[in-house]
């Protein structure tokens, strides 16, 4: 039933539905347009080499499309794990003194996802992207409060194609 609505939402270019936990949350459009548009370092908090998880397809879809996604997981940065073809790091500061981010996409439970998005902060990603039924609207209020650009719910795999978008901008800045 849920996919039924989401492709119902997707379909109508509207990305908030009945079956969302985003209570007073919107998403707007053109922020995920210019979010999608406009970055081309992502940082993937809660990357995994299980190829049945959705941020292993999520990752790989995503360098398909011509994003550089950087795979954080601190238990595979201790393996010294490659993934599909980047290094693994254990946190968003340790890809920050060697990247800049643009974009940190969170596959963490809503519980958890506050203490990525102040991290996100902390590093000065431009924006922050929660997956599909990750929700905290607190930590969105932060983000957007120090000028952060905010996703929330949704997966890019998702909406991208339904508004068009192959990949980031070649002409945007990193």
């Amino acid at each position: 039933m849920r996919w039924k609505l989401l492709a119902f939402a997707i379909g109508n270019r509207r990305f908030a539905n009945m079956s969302s936990k985003l209570g007073t949350w919107q998403n707007d459009d053109e922020v995920i347009r210019r979010v999608l548009k406009e970055s081309k370092t992502i940082a993937l908090v809660g990357a995994s080499k299980n190829t049945a998880r959705a941020s292993n397809h999520v990752m790989s879809a995503m360098q398909q499309m011509g994003y550089k996604v950087i795979p954080i997981n601190p238990g595979l940065a201790k393996q010294n794990e490659i993934l599909h073809g980047e290094k693994v790091y254990p946190d968003l500061q340790s890809v920050a003194a060697e990247y800049t981010v643009d974009m940190v996409d969170i596959f963490r439970a809503s519980n958890a996802a506050g203490q990525f998005v102040d991290e996100a902060i902390a590093i000065g990603a431009k924006s922050v992207w929660l997956q599909l039924g990750v929700v905290d609207e607190e930590a969105g209020k932060r983000a957007l409060d120090a000028n952060l650009l905010v996703v929330m719910d949704t997966c890019p795999l998702m909406v991208a194609p339904a508004m068009g978008i192959s990949g980031p901008d070649e002409t945007s800045a990193s």
